[in-house]
């Protein structure tokens, strides 16, 4: 019996629709994350990109527990002496909702090349609209 690795060129990408409307905020990165590195289909490899495309609608409505929204922080560093900024969640929910999402599945992702060519085939828009159409995205059936 030998081991079967996929193959860049033999992989299919499925496109896969998330509305994140009241869906708590981590739950919802980790099924997106394991989504991006393909760990639900059954030919997984963990050196190959075998993932798939997902679409976020309503990112600016997501829910979070607890304190979160004023005791998370979120930060940011110019490069100069003094430039560290930060910013709470609530305030970051306000400016920036699509960068939440992103920044939090960021973080379940591996630390390589391969995590950065994986988090560009995530999509994630702060309304309800999306311009992908065209590719017939599925539901992503949740956990819950």
């Amino acid at each position: 019996m030998k081991t079967y690795s996929a193959k860049p060129g033999e992989i299919t990408r499925e496109w896969y629709l998330v509305d994140a409307e009241g869906k708590t905020l981590g739950r919802l990165a980790t099924q997106i994350a394991d989504t991006l590195r393909g760990k639900r289909k059954p030919q997984f490899t963990p050196h190959v990109d075998t993932g798939d495309f997902v679409i976020v609608v309503n990112a600016e409505k997501i829910q979070v527990t607890g304190n979160k929204l004023d005791q998370k922080r979120y930060y940011r560093h110019s490069g100069y002496p003094g430039g560290l900024r930060s910013r709470t969640l609530r305030e970051q929910l306000e400016r920036r909702p699509t960068e939440v999402l992103r920044v939090a599945v960021k973080g379940m992702l591996p630390k390589n090349r391969l995590a950065r060519q994986q988090i560009t085939k995530l999509k994630i828009y702060a309304g309800p609209e999306h311009p992908h159409e065209a590719q017939n995205p599925k539901p992503l059936e949740s956990e819950q």
